[in-house]
């Protein structure tokens, strides 16, 4: 039997994790089982990330140990994990203390070997997200990535020597282009990290000891990327001497690490390159899936507008959840919820096209047979045997169609084409008017026909669905009763057992009243959770007058973005080349934190086309382009028209 060995990202004990954070367990859990189901043995690793200067902060705040918070929250993931069906094989805590002594041994041999040296670090740092940041690298004196505030720090601390493997990186990902998905995460590692040059890493710290100690050096802990990475190695049985388990020999190397795109930088870089020191195979694929959005936004407690898995299988049902995640977040961009799509994806895709096909038919075999399942086979006419057909091909297109976009780990496209066959066998009902052939005695086989189409096509979707909403399925397979419900029972239509009986049929799902269930979250939500007050935003005051002549002198173009670099000396900027007309400019503009380079590709923008070119930190501008700001937003002015287009 082949193995399987995937991860997800352990999740920091510092706070109960939202939606977004849970997704990504539900992710993994839908891979992992669709593997189980082709017949692989299949390992599931998740767990907990554990140790940190953050967490010791909120123990003391909370006066309790740090082992006793991170015992509480630990405890609160794993529960939320299990309550989402998760179905992993071990859950590892970095406070385990098998972990810790591979940590030791990890650190303890990179150092001897000089890939760890010992210096200082002196920067910005952000105690919430635990990171070093350079002044440049900073948004309005914060911290870029959670907008919180930095403090200076300087402290004594071990340094990994990133740039020592750096070619060796590069060159991994070009004979394995597989290794990071979707290929923009790739591009952008190379881009933005390794192509300006890869910084040794700070691998240990002293302002802190809630961590795993250096032991040859007292008063050092060991920072997060060594400790946490490690976890994907140390669960299974990694030994620093090469005495490995058994378990590690069997199921190293991973076959994919599902992590956020936030931390595919921590995945792709920092930890290969630890596995290239230790001389241990790198996994085959790391996985950054995109985000889980609130409507537009990052969900953020800040912002008041965190979601939370709890509650939302509270209000909808545990596999309406699952399915909604799933269903809603595509393979590389990022998926949005809101209550009202949520309802809208249940009443649509759950009630309607699921629901109401099984039960439809199970209550069709009850009325019409007794609940009897009749003997396929009878057509009368050829419209029969092309409707027959097509949904026998289209059940067999669709196992095919799922287990491709589960080989890609596109799982939203999977069960777009699993509801594919779903409301084609609805519409098959439609065309072959079963109530109509129930009232002609000499039609009943044929109806009796129909009806086993359709319950083989419910039996197949019913498999299928196993890997996505698990509980349905069961519930599905109940109802039809279901005998041979393996994944190899699939490659044919002929697994309904004929001559056995239905079971008893069930809404599966019932459908909401939008208006009425949002009145009902809103007050719940409420006396949940309090509004943490939005912030204001101070009003810029306008600019004194000018005049007609002094704005006639400004001269603005459209112009048309066709490429987009980083600033190799400026994290903040980006520059442009932009098309006007006939004419080519190169502009830099700060817009680095607000724009991802491939977006703005074709982007047509306002060009100040007339300003005395300037040099920003030693790369030409021709000109400027207009945004709107509102606090921390940013956004460019674009419009659809010509390039060269005079604006007046």
């Amino acid at each position: 039997m082949e193995k399987f060995y995937i991860t997800t990202a352990i999740a920091y004990t510092s706070r109960i994790p939202h939606i977004g954070n849970v997704y990504e367990a539900i992710l993994t859990d839908a891979i992992a089982r669709f593997k189980r189901a082709e017949g692989y043995d299949v390992y599931f690793l998740t767990g907990t990330d554990e140790h940190g200067q953050k967490i010791q902060d909120q123990a003391i705040a909370d006066g309790i140990s740090p082992q006793a918070h991170v015992d509480h929250i630990a405890s609160e993931i794993r529960k939320i994990w299990d309550e989402m069906n998760v179905s992993y094989d071990q859950f590892i805590r970095t406070t385990d203390e098998e972990h810790k002594e591979v940590v030791k041994k990890i650190f303890k041999k990179l150092y001897d070997q000089g890939d760890i040296y010992k210096g200082a670090y002196e920067g910005a740092y952000c105690k919430p997200c635990e990171s070093f940041w350079t002044e440049t690298q900073l948004k309005d004196g914060k911290c870029p990535d959670c907008g919180g505030e930095v403090e200076q720090a300087k402290e004594e601390a071990y340094f990994l020597k990133l740039s020592k493997y750096a070619d060796r990186l590069v060159e991994h990902y070009d004979t394995h282009p597989e290794f990071i998905s979707p290929e923009s995460r790739k591009k952008e590692m190379i881009n933005n990290f390794i192509k300006p040059g890869l910084q040794d890493l700070c691998v240990s710290r002293t302002s802190f000891d809630w961590g795993i100690p250096v032991e040859f050096d007292p008063g050092h802990v060991t920072y997060v990327w060594i400790d946490a990475l490690s976890n994907y190695i140390s669960a299974i049985g990694f030994d620093i001497d090469g005495n490995h388990s058994e378990k590690f020999n069997k199921y190293w190397p991973a076959d994919v690490h599902v992590i956020g795109k936030d931390i595919v930088r921590f995945h792709t870089i920092y930890w290969p390159i630890i596995l290239m020191a230790l001389d241990v195979e790198l996994p085959k694929k790391v996985l950054g899936h995109p985000w889980l959005l609130t409507g537009t936004d990052k969900m953020s407690k800040s912002k008041g507008n965190v979601v939370y898995a709890h509650d939302l299988v509270e209000y909808f049902g545990l596999d309406a959840v699952r399915y909604y995640v799933l269903r809603e977040m595509p393979y590389a961009q990022d998926g949005s919820f809101t209550y009202e799509l949520m309802i809208s994806r249940i009443n649509t895709d759950l009630a309607n096209v699921l629901g109401n096909l099984v039960n439809r038919t199970v209550a069709m075999v009850q009325k019409y047979f007794d609940g009897d399942i009749q003997k396929p086979g009878v057509v009368l006419s050829d419209e029969d045997k092309k409707l027959d057909q097509e949904l026998i091909t289209l059940a067999s297109e669709t196992v095919k169609i799922v287990s491709d976009k589960m080989k890609e780990y596109k799982i939203s496209d999977a069960l777009e084409a699993l509801w594919t066959l779903l409301r084609r066998s609805n519409k098959y009902i439609d065309e072959t008017f079963p109530w109509v052939l129930a009232k002609d005695e000499d039609k009943k086989e044929r109806l009796g026909t129909v009806l086993y189409n359709l319950l083989e096509s419910i039996r197949i979707s019913s498999v299928l669905l196993e890997s996505f909403i698990p509980d349905t399925a069961k519930k599905i397979q109940e109802q039809i009763n279901a005998v041979n419900v393996s994944f190899e029972s699939i490659a044919s239509f002929e697994g309904t057992v004929v001559e056995s009986k239905v079971g008893v049929g069930e809404p599966l799902f019932a459908r909401i009243d939008e208006a009425k269930k949002i009145a009902e979250i809103d007050a719940d939500l409420e006396n949940k959770y309090p509004k943490v007050e939005e912030e204001v935003i101070e009003e810029t005051p306008i600019k004194e007058e000018i005049t007609f002549d002094d704005f006639s002198k400004i001269d603005f173009r459209v112009a048309e973005i066709i490429s987009v670099e980083k600033h190799k000396k400026a994290d903040r900027l980006l520059v442009l080349q932009l098309k006007v007309g006939n004419d080519t400019r190169q502009v830099v503009s700060g817009i680095a934190e607000n724009y991802n380079t491939e977006e703005l590709i074709g982007e047509k923008v306002i060009l100040v086309a007339n300003l005395k070119p300037v040099k920003l930190r030693g790369e030409k501008s021709e000109g400027m382009i207009l945004a709107a700001t509102s606090g921390k937003d940013l956004k460019l002015v674009t419009v659809d028209m010509p390039s060269g287009s005079i604006v007046s």
